[in-house]
């Protein structure tokens, strides 16, 4: 049995769905972003104290499938910036049809619809909020940010950034932490 899990953005995401699992005497098979598959199908009342739990740390279990495609959508594209593993000629709908199962127009009017914003404008936002975090870690240079994040140069991440911020990458790296979003919050 499968439970999809709103705003999982990050590993520390994981482990505190995981605690909370052990805490209802829930066995998942994997837990992932957004998603958890349990060994057994639990009670009504394990399932109501689960997601109990989860609100009081800030998550919500869905249980409508438009909710549930949604998360996935967003699951899926977080992880892949987060990883820093974007290709350059990277496609969108080739990457969620590849693990959601729907035809991309339908995935892409209903993402547009729900969250007032294109999956690729939410797939772009992500990018530059991982691009600030990166610029303020110090630990890469402009030009490997923009290959992690699959962009073809330099000089298109600076353009998207600033078309995004309003500012270049240099000028937001010397404000500091002033400016950053929780990726959850991302839109």
């Amino acid at each position: 049995m499968k439970l999809f899990i709103k705003n999982m953005v990050c590993p520390r995401c994981i482990m505190s769905v995981e605690e909370l699992l052990l805490k209802n005497n829930l066995s998942a098979k994997k837990v992932y972003l957004g998603e958890v598959e349990l060994e057994n199908k639990p009670t009504a009342s394990q399932i109501n104290k689960f997601s109990d739990d989860l609100q009081k740390v800030g998550f919500e279990l869905l249980d409508d499938d438009r909710s549930k495609i949604i998360e996935s959508i967003k699951s899926h594209l977080i992880q892949l910036v987060q990883e820093q593993q974007v290709p350059e000629h990277f496609s969108i709908q080739e990457f969620l049809t590849k693990y959601i199962f729907k035809d991309y127009s339908s995935l892409s009017k209903l993402f547009s619809q729900t969250e007032g914003v294109t999956i690729e404008q939410f797939f772009i936002l992500q990018k530059v909020e991982k691009v600030k975090e990166l610029l303020l870690y110090g630990e890469h240079s402009l030009s490997q940010i923009s290959l992690d994040l699959g962009y073809s140069s330099s000089q298109h991440l600076s353009g998207q950034f600033r078309k995004i911020t309003g500012m270049t990458p240099r000028s937001f790296k010397s404000l500091g932490n002033l400016k950053r979003k929780p990726i959850d919050k991302v839109m």
